[in-house]
């Protein structure tokens, strides 16, 4: 699964750098290790890290780390904030202008998916959420529950539900909601847009992600022990004694945070939440993994060769037919 082709030599753009990779697969340890031996600059795509005072459950990288490897675009918002992907776009090209314009390379780390097609792909026009329309579903989705909810949207738009898990409500609702608001469904509305504006990067696009199925489960179920092991109940316990924080709002919904607040309700015994918070974690690895295979013009890194290597040497190939660059060791 490598790169098809490069882009010609006389392409003015500058290049960006596209890390990434499911849940738990080293990235940010990757990217910190480039940020020390390239002049790269990280910006974080990232929806659950732009929340303020949610550290642990993220794996929001530590002080430390952030004074040595700043990450644009992580702590941003407040959790009773929401974030949309237009902002996000927005916000990420600002970054990269910023950091292109002195000379150095934008390095875009994440997993959310959904926010690397879009700095791609652009965006088509939507609706902006209705309230009132989303109670609705809300309402709805409590009677019947989320599969359910799915099962209604493949029938209304089914090019649209086969890209959304059937457990993933915030995506159920938003893709009902647009077809409740315009009476068409997203797919085609996302296929009219206008696509026109080129992204102004050239992209060398890597995928950090172990060969083995099993090897990712594995780290997954270490990371999430040690999460709790290092307090994420007890991050979770402040944030819902603020009582502002409604378990329908994205922050809350976040994998890890979602299962830590039924415990604290009482919906779950210490080891169901940890297996739910596992199995959570799994299913939203298989997720990203599902969008990284239809991805194309990836280079994947897997844990042997050595990654770092692997990456600066892709790195160091395609930025030398613009400007040679010096690997730093």
């Amino acid at each position: 699964m490598q790169a098809t082709s490069a882009q010609e030599p006389s392409d003015p753009r500058p290049w960006a750098i596209l890390l990434m990779g499911p849940t738990a697969s080293g990235k940010t340890d990757l990217a910190v290790e480039l940020v020390r031996r390239l002049p790269c600059d990280i910006v974080s795509v990232d929806s659950a890290m732009v929340y303020r005072g949610m550290d642990i459950g993220t794996a929001k990288p530590v002080p430390a780390i952030l004074a040595e490897a700043p990450h644009r675009l992580i702590d941003i918002l407040d959790p009773a904030e929401t974030y949309s992907t237009a902002r996000f776009r927005t916000d990420a090209l600002a970054a990269m202008a910023d950091i292109a314009g002195r000379g150095r390379i934008p390095l875009l780390v994440g997993g959310t998916m959904l926010y690397f097609r879009a700095l791609q792909q652009g965006l088509a026009w939507l609706p902006s959420a209705d309230p009132e329309v989303r109670r609705t579903l809300l309402d709805e989705a409590e009677r019947i529950g989320w599969p359910a909810m799915h099962e209604r949207l493949a029938r209304l738009d089914s090019a649209t539900a086969a890209q959304i898990h059937p457990n993933d409500p915030q995506r159920i609702q938003r893709a009902l909601e647009v077809q409740a608001l315009t009476g068409r469904p997203m797919s085609e509305l996302i296929r009219e847009s206008d696509q026109s504006a080129q992204l102004p990067y050239r992209l060398l696009k890597l995928v950090r992600a172990p060969a083995e199925r099993q090897i990712l489960h594995e780290r997954i179920e270490r990371r999430f022990r040690s999460m709790v092991d290092a307090g994420l109940v007890d991050e979770v316990a402040v944030l819902r004694a603020r009582g502002d924080l409604t378990e329908d709002l994205p922050a809350m919904r976040c994998v890890g945070y979602r299962q830590v607040l039924q415990y604290l309700a009482g919906a779950y015994t210490w080891d169901e939440m940890l297996h739910r918070g596992i199995v959570a974690s799994r299913q939203l690895a298989k997720r990203q993994m599902t969008w990284l295979r239809a991805e194309s013009d990836c280079h994947w890194l897997a844990d042997e060769p050595a990654p770092l290597e692997l990456a600066l040497r892709l790195i160091d190939q395609a930025l030398s037919e613009q400007v040679p660059i010096s690997v730093l060791t």
